[in-house]
């Protein structure tokens, strides 16, 4: 087997790994459901209770139910045609959605904001994102504009140098917009392709980081017009119905465009995945599951809907 279908075959064993929770759940929940050609109405809101326990939420839940409710099974009702209908409509609701995160903006660099709660692993998907762009052969620059905490530029730092790529940072407590100002030249000078600019996570003080990064966009406007041209939410999946509410809050703050899922990793929620997807239709860029640095790709819509299911 070649080396790039080794690596295949290992990003999917763990897809496998960072859904199993999500799907031994629904598994269970959905044992025993079995008997007639057509689900009755109990046997409907077993299953719609059993998705939602599944961290699918209630839009999606409700979704899978109506597609259940109008299906026929002619060859006698088992859990495995359950899962199989289950499967196709979670795919249909995953397919808009993934959309890997293309480099396509010109004149260069394509500026892309990073954005989410502390602990939510920002920093270290930035570094994987930094690492997905080399692989395809894109020149990369971070800029260190979470000012707010000395370790957030620092963890930065050490990535833009294990990954041979250049920074540009500030001291702590440094204005995050001069910090950006001075990366977008350095990176148009270099001939940088993406700009990957770290911004600040708390939210206690909404206001406080709307005007920052307002201000980061009045910035970015002056050079480019265009720019930010993304700004992507990072998400910890194991935060479950949590996260939906960080997108809800992060899209009225930040004008979010696109969301990363992190820490699929096994004891996560992953059907929040399909839940945010409904609810949200937002790009999901890529999907992290695990630590190591190739551990953040796009997903595909299809595999992953069969293994949240149990039918892969």
């Amino acid at each position: 087997m070649s080396s790039e279908g080794a690596g295949a075959e290992a990003w999917t064993q763990r897809i496998f790994g960072g859904f199993r929770k999500t799907s031994e759940r629904l598994s269970e929940n959905l044992a025993g459901i079995v008997t007639k050609a057509r689900l009755d109405e109990a046997q409907l809101d077993d299953i719609e209770d059993a998705l939602i326990l599944s961290d699918l939420g209630p839009r999606a839940a409700a979704r899978i139910r109506e597609r259940l409710a109008g299906e026929r099974f002619d060859r006698g009702l088992d859990e495995g045609a359950i899962k199989q209908a289950v499967a196709e409509e979670i795919a249909a609701i995953l397919r808009p959605v993934a959309k890997p995160l293309e480099i396509v903006a010109f004149p260069r660099p394509q500026v892309i904001l990073v954005i989410g709660v502390n602990g939510s692993g920002k920093t270290t998907t930035i570094a994987k994102l930094a690492h997905l762009f080399q692989e395809q052969d894109y020149g990369v620059m971070l800029a260190a504009g979470d000012t707010f905490r000395a370790a957030a530029i620092g963890q930065l730092a050490v990535w833009a140098d294990r990954l041979g790529v250049p920074i540009v940072r500030g001291p702590e407590g440094g204005d995050p917009a001069s910090i950006v100002f001075d990366a977008v030249k350095a990176a148009t000078d270099q001939g940088i392709d993406a700009l990957i600019v770290d911004t600040a996570g708390r939210l206690q003080n909404k206001r406080e980081l709307m005007d920052e990064l307002a201000k980061i966009r009045r910035v970015l406007g002056r050079l480019n017009p265009e720019a930010p041209h993304d700004v992507v939410l990072v998400l910890d999946a194991t935060n479950g119905q949590n996260a939906l509410q960080q997108i809800e809050i992060f899209k009225e703050v930040a004008g979010v465009t696109g969301l990363i899922m992190t820490k699929l990793d096994g004891t996560a929620r992953g059907g929040v995945l399909v839940a945010a997807a409904e609810q949200y239709g937002l790009p999901i860029h890529a999907i992290g599951v695990g630590e190591k640095i190739d551990d953040l790709r796009p997903f595909d819509p299809d595999l992953v809907a069969r293994v949240i299911a149990g039918v892969a």
